[in-house]
């Protein structure tokens, strides 16, 4: 059975370019960075988990909620076949329930704290918002785009972004944990204008107050899915 089964939902992404030095820290072990076209990229990412169950479990008050993140990418070759996953710098979600699950559990780095979300459409387009409060301030991620979902194109940078099915988290030198995030292929919204203001530095620290003077290399606006999260299986890494 899934640890976790839902539905990620209008996911808005802002993706930057960044020295991979910066990153350095929290690579998992055995891991390397993904890169695209020789950029690494860190990504800011706004969403909706509905339907949410634990072990097929509903749990009261938390299957809809709003979650943004901030990661990365890498890969990591098991035995020739090279998985390509993403590692979270941080996730900020409404529920402190879930930040004891995911961290106790998985080893992330979740937070708490106050979230808002609206989804609007007119007839032509599609304006997707996430907000959160960081130390006392909100912040906020919003995209409009076209209201017609489309298809992927292979080779693409949005193919890029959305193609990692796995999750690592660093523990320690030599220890990652690594878990299947299983979903299928997903659509894009076209996005015609987007707005974000979000204090980097306050957020994730000093080593990347740097965002807040820097542009998104692109952003992106995902219809989401069904998705599932599996088990983890711990990496021990020969030094």
């Amino acid at each position: 059975m899934s640890f976790l089964t839902a539905e990620w939902r209008k996911l808005a992404i802002a993706n930057y370019v960044v020295d991979p030095q910066v990153l350095k820290p929290y690579i998992p072990a055995g891991t390397e960075l993904d890169l695209w076209n020789g950029n690494c990229y860190v990504s800011l990412i706004g969403f909706l988990f509905k339907n949410t169950k634990l072990l097929g479990i509903r749990v009261p008050f938390h299957s809809n909620f709003e979650e943004v993140n901030l990661r990365f990418y890498v890969r990591y070759n098991d035995q020739g076949t090279w998985k390509r996953g993403a590692v979270f710098i941080k996730e900020i979600v409404p529920k402190v329930a879930l930040t004891f699950i995911a961290n106790t559990i998985y080893n992330e780095n979740y937070v708490a704290t106050a979230m808002k979300h609206s989804w609007n459409e007119t007839d032509t387009t599609r304006e997707v918002a996430y907000s959160w409060k960081c130390k006392g301030k909100w912040q906020h991620i919003n995209m409009v785009a076209e209201k017609q979902p489309q298809q992927i194109p292979q080779g693409s940078e949005i193919e890029f972004i959305t193609e990692h099915y796995w999750g690592y988290a660093r523990c320690n030198a030599v220890k990652t944990n690594e878990y299947e995030v299983r979903h299928p292929r997903w659509e894009h919204y076209p996005v015609t204008s987007f707005t974000i203001i979000t204090d980097f530095e306050s957020n994730y620290g000093s080593r990347f107050a740097f965002l807040n003077q820097q542009q998104s290399a692109s952003v992106m606006l995902i219809e989401g899915s069904a998705i599932s999260v599996e088990g983890k299986t711990v990496l021990r890494i020969n030094p």
